[in-house]
């Protein structure tokens, strides 16, 4: 038996989370895309042209750094899989051009996404670059003004970055609104959803195309240590895909505790939070079944971080399935942590991450604070570009 082949079922559920719930004018193209992806996914020519764009255009593998500093000021061992040194500065380009090659293949000439952090929308952006595609990204207008670099380099490299100013004006709402726009442009653009979320088979293409990041990682790290594995493997937890990438490599391996981290925000209270494995219970969002952050109604709730990729009241179903069964372990790092370790990381190691990234990093420095001489292996999964205004005019230089 194996996990990876094992699940999700064809149905694309993972226990009782997943599926594929679409108005019936997108069913078959969901269908098609299914379809394709099923069938590229075994093809030489697919693969041989996938590894050549990760080797020789987005400069993978990507290393694995032992954070000699901070592990000496914590007490613990902790190693960083560098995705912020991946091309264009984050995981999210590991799928997008998978995404944007399966596109191709399917003759789409547009792509079509939502964005948070920006990181996805960027990466995006560069897989239409390289492809000649059209692109267009959906954005909230909260993150457009938190995330200005990463606007600028949407536009610089093309893209339409259409502005969401309804409800929260954040990642949910510009899901909503990237799916309408891709409702009356199916049958020329493929819409490129931004993590392992959304409906079948978009959680299982994501997660493969990302478990890049998990089979170098362990390959990497069983080659630094002398053929041990790490106590234990963390990311940061929004939709989830840098993590699903990560654990994809370690999850047969019963000794490598897999830890999941995701935002805890300015408190517990609805809202003030993006905590979704923590507090939320089961429900459906955007076509499938996840655990899910909802109101008293049962409507998606309002959500809060201080890292945009991470304010989604929902999360992947493979990330709800991986709770139920223990074999992933999920916190909660507040805002203040998250902003500290970003501070502490761009101090002692000259790495600057992404706020996402710094909620790993902090449960990370948390953990290894409170088990001394532990291995702890953190997916950086971005660089902290995007943030740097954002925080230095919020909060200063620390």
């Amino acid at each position: 038996m194996s996990y990876l082949k094992d699940f999700p079922n064809p149905e694309g559920y993972f226990g009782e989370f997943g599926g594929a719930f679409l108005p019936p004018e997108l069913e078959p193209h969901f269908a098609e895309i299914n379809h394709a992806y099923r069938t590229l996914a075994r093809s030489g020519d697919f693969l041989n042209e996938l590894r050549y764009i990760r080797k020789h255009y987005q400069g993978r593998p990507t290393p694995v750094y032992y954070a000699h500093n901070l592990s000496r000021s914590v007490g613990a061992h902790i190693y960083l899989k560098r995705e912020d040194l991946n091309h264009s500065g984050a995981h999210k380009l590991n799928h997008c051009m998978g995404e944007a090659l399966l596109a191709k293949h399917m003759g789409k000439r547009k792509l079509i996404a939502e964005t948070g952090a920006g990181q996805h929308g960027v990466a995006l952006a560069t897989a239409a670059a390289y492809f000649g595609m059209e692109c267009e990204i959906h954005m909230g207008e909260i993150d457009i003004a938190k995330e200005a670099p990463n606007v600028t380099r949407m536009k610089l490299m093309g893209a339409q970055v259409v502005p969401v100013s309804f409800g929260g004006r954040s990642l949910k709402e510009a899901v909503d609104s990237a799916f309408q726009s891709y409702l009356s442009q199916a049958d020329e653009a493929l819409f490129a959803i931004g993590s392992v979320v959304g409906p079948h088979p978009f959680p299982l293409m994501v997660r493969n195309f990302q478990s890049v990041v998990g089979i170098e990682a362990r390959e990497q790290y069983l080659e630094m240590s002398g053929g041990e594995l790490p106590d234990h493997v963390v990311a940061c937890i929004g939709g989830g895909s840098n993590a699903m990438g990560m654990f994809a490599g370690f999850i047969e391996d019963a000794q490598v505790q897999l830890n999941g981290v995701e935002p805890l925000g300015r408190g517990t209270k609805l809202g003030e939070h993006s905590a979704t494995m923590t507090y939320g219970k089961p429900g459906m969002i955007h076509g499938f079944k996840c655990m899910l952050l909802a109101d008293a109604e049962g409507n998606p709730a309002p959500v809060h971080s201080i890292a945009s990729g991470l304010d989604y009241p929902g999360v992947g179903p493979e990330h709800s399935y991986l709770k139920t069964t223990e074999r992933v372990a999920y916190h909660a790092i507040n805002d203040d942590a998250a902003l500290d370790a970003f501070y502490q990381l761009s101090r002692t190691e000259g790495i600057i991450p992404a706020l996402e990234s710094a909620h790993a990093v902090a449960w990370a420095m948390k953990h290894g604070r409170e088990n001394p001489g532990t291995t702890i292996l953190a997916n950086l999964s971005g660089r902290g570009d995007k943030d740097i205004d954002y925080v230095a005019r919020e909060f200063g230089h620390g």
